[in-house]
């Protein structure tokens, strides 16, 4: 009970609402809300300020916070020891992915050496998929976010460049290549904000002055395809998230535009893992940065 109370108060610490943090633990509100209220209970302390329906870090909330991370810390390192144990290695890996492109060949290629272990894999957007490696949700993480935080050590797994995606019955399906200027006036599908390749589209866009008539958001590349061939809109990829699609055309932009890296995140600190360390072998340790 303590060690869930702990994960509430640190959850909601760091996310700074009870709702996102119940949506993480996959607890109702009031769950989340009665765990805090009984720690604090029962050791005489007050983790939050409540002002108004809004929750801050009391001065007590804001010392005890690296305390109760490197306690949730070492109870992930030895659950995972305890899944690492016996004979062999074994265990589940979890992997955190902005599309699984870079890492389905690895995800083989672990599979055939390591057949005792378990491999899932969740995707998201950049900044998603890094806060659940921060959170301990995933083991590894890609991302297209080039992080400086010095907990995290990273891998480059590739690098892509941004492409025009339109259906085949569009008038500029026939062309080479297309120019940034041709999109002024249609209508844009693009990721929810925090995908890098939004960001990218959004600067150069602004560099170029090319305007959009409408911006249509879709948070999965999934349904954005599904978008384009329905003839909802236009929208810029990285060249290996298009597909093969026979509806759809990918052009290559006449600009030149940022190239889309790919990179593969683990905690420092977990990098002796014997799973994390047998995946990140796959790629080579020229790949270290």
């Amino acid at each position: 009970m303590f060690v869930t109370q702990l994960k509430a108060f640190f959850a909601v610490a760091r996310l700074g609402s009870v709702t996102q943090a119940a949506r993480q633990l996959g607890l109702s509100q009031p769950t989340v809300t009665a765990q805090i209220k009984a720690l604090e209970a029962h050791y005489g302390v007050e983790l939050f300020r409540r002002q108004g329906g809004r929750l801050s870090l009391s001065d007590e909330g804001i010392r005890l916070l690296p305390a109760v991370d490197l306690q949730l810390q070492q109870e992930i390192n030895v659950e995972l020891a305890m899944r690492q144990a016996g004979e062999g290695v074994r265990g589940h890996l979890r992997l955190g992915a902005t599309s699984p492109f870079y890492v389905l060949a690895l995800m083989r290629q672990f599979g055939a050496a390591y057949p005792l272990v378990d491999v899932s894999i969740s995707t998201g957007n950049s900044l998603q998929m890094v806060d659940a490696l921060l959170e301990f949700k995933v083991d590894l993480a890609t991302s297209s976010h080039l992080e400086q935080d010095q907990r995290l050590h990273r891998q480059l797994l590739g690098k892509d460049p941004l492409v025009l995606l339109l259906p085949r019955d569009h008038a500029l399906a026939t062309q080479r290549a297309v120019s940034l200027q041709a999109l002024r006036g249609l209508d844009l599908i693009m990721r929810e904000r925090g995908s890098i390749t939004r960001r990218v589209t959004e600067q150069a866009f602004g560099e170029h002055g090319v305007a959009p008539r409408r911006v249509l958001e879709i948070a999965s590349r999934e349904a954005i395809r599904e978008a384009v061939m329905a003839g909802m809109g236009v929208s810029v990829f990285a060249r290996h998230e298009t597909g093969t699609h026979p509806d759809l055309v990918a052009l290559h932009f006449i600009e030149t535009l940022p190239m889309i890296e790919e990179y593969l995140y683990c905690l420092c600190e977990r990098r002796g893992s014997r799973l994390i360390d047998a995946f990140l072998g796959m790629l080579g340790s020229d790949a270290s940065i």
